[in-house]
């Protein structure tokens, strides 16, 4: 696919120098898209006239696979016709329905085998993951995280600071942006690592920040983060099905994610859990157990002793939810027929005319803080409107235009490889542009 250039060649703030902002180089981008065809895999929102809404709110609730309905249903006739039997005899036996993600999930992450597991939800994972690796001891007692971390992940990190009887105040050290900047610079978080590393007992941090879409240099501030002695954990809700990852080299101790954005895997999905190789025989490790943690012949021995099973299987404490987990399938398929190299290489793309396209609306209504680097972000632009923002996502949803909204004035907006078009990006940009009053993108309609 040819036509876009890098959205940060030049100067910050310029345009791409090919870029064409008449609906037809739209559709010409499109038809040279060999992705094009797996928009045809998913259930498309529709407006009110019957027509495809254009979607780009994938980073908050991905499509559905078409394929999930058959998966569903074939669990729901399991159930119907075998009853407990299907346990062992379904066609996807339900007792070891789990392992049938643990492969696929490991190529995600760049894990190896037995480092991921898919179970619970994402909070749930992360406060099981805690348990395990935040141990504050002596003047090593707090957890450096990321300034606009996902306020679920705070929750989560106030708690289990007040839980061990520190004070949250005191104990929650926050990484913040420059002034007069959006996002966080690598340098100086890796400095604060270097001269407070010693205090920091976990470093948990998003590896997409779910506000600006900055993608952080989770290779790099693992490193920093190991040298000075520190656990490292990481929220991949964002990341995950998003952006290359490659947490064994890199080092993490365990991360979390859900599957219900860019995973396509459904309201409330089943979450997954990455726990490095290094930690899978740590028996003495504490963790909160439960009988699907255990070793699997013992499980139905009954018996009064929890030996965990090796791995990030070891960190389940419940059977997992076979009704939940079967939207999964259909999307780790995808992935796996594709490969995220492919999404990836047409997501910067989608996401460098969405840029371009927004950067040509004249006057001083938008500002973008998403990082203009492409291998900063992932497919997700964070676009501040600077008044009247409920006026503007009126005007879009009148269009038939979902994006995400967060207080006070960002609305955010991802185009997903997986079904998002660049006739989409267009028609998002063109109604962005009459919100705000401009009609710069009139002249090439």
């Amino acid at each position: 696919m040819t036509g876009i250039q890098s959205p940060h060649a030049g100067s910050p703030g310029d345009l791409p120098p090919s870029l064409r902002l008449d609906e037809q180089y739209a559709r010409e981008l499109d038809a040279e898209d060999p992705l094009a065809p797996l928009r045809e895999q998913f259930a498309l929102p529709t407006r009110l006239d019957g027509q495809p809404a254009v979607y780009l709110c994938g980073n908050s609730l991905g499509l559905m696979p078409k394929a999930v309905r058959e998966l569903v249903q074939r669990e729901l006739d399991d159930w119907s016709t075998m009853g407990v039997e299907a346990h062992f005899q379904g066609t996807a036996p339900w007792y070891c329905y789990h392992e049938r993600f643990r492969e696929a999930g490991a190529r995600l992450v760049g894990a190896h085998s037995g480092e991921v597991v898919m179970m619970n939800s994402l909070t749930i994972n992360l406060h099981l993951m805690m348990v395990s690796f935040y141990r504050p001891r002596d003047t090593r007692t707090k957890i450096l995280m990321e300034d606009h971390a996902f306020p679920s992940d705070q929750y989560a990190a106030v708690s289990q600071v007040a839980f061990h009887g520190l004070s949250p105040a005191e104990a929650i050290v926050v990484a913040q942006a420059r002034a007069g900047e959006e996002t966080l610079r690598t340098d100086d978080i890796v400095d604060m690592l270097e001269r407070r590393g010693d205090e920091i007992a976990l470093v948990l941090l998003g590896g997409v920040n779910y506000y600006t879409g900055q993608r952080f240099d989770m290779g790099r501030l693992t490193d920093a983060a190991r040298q000075a002695g520190c656990v490292v954990g990481l929220d991949l809700a964002h990341a995950i099905g998003n952006v290359p990852l490659d947490l064994h080299e890199w080092g993490v101790d365990f991360a979390v994610w859900c599957s219900y954005k860019y995973l396509n895997s459904g309201p409330g999905a089943v979450a997954g859990c990455f726990v490095h190789e290094r930690h899978a025989k740590s028996i003495a490790l504490p963790r909160f157990a439960g009988w699907w943690g255990n070793e699997p012949e013992m499980r139905f021995l009954m018996g009064r002793e929890f030996v965990p099973t090796e791995g990030a299987d070891g960190w389940q404490v419940s059977n997992p939810s076979i009704l939940a987990m079967a939207p999964l399938e259909a999307s780790l398929e995808l992935f796996d027929r594709v490969g995220l190299d492919a999404l990836r290489a047409k997501s910067v793309l989608l996401t460098g005319y969405l840029e371009g396209l927004v950067q040509s609306i004249d006057g001083p209504h938008l500002e973008i803080i998403t990082p203009r680097d492409q291998d900063a972000r992932g497919c997700q632009l964070s676009i501040r409107v600077v008044e009247h923002v409920k006026d503007v996502l009126n005007a879009l949803s009148e269009r038939g235009i979902v994006v995400d909204f967060r207080e006070p004035d960002v609305i955010r907006a991802a185009p997903v490889p997986f079904y998002n078009t660049f006739q989409d990006v267009r028609t998002f940009a063109v109604a962005l542009a009459d919100a705000v009053g401009s009609h710069a993108l009139r002249r090439g309609s």
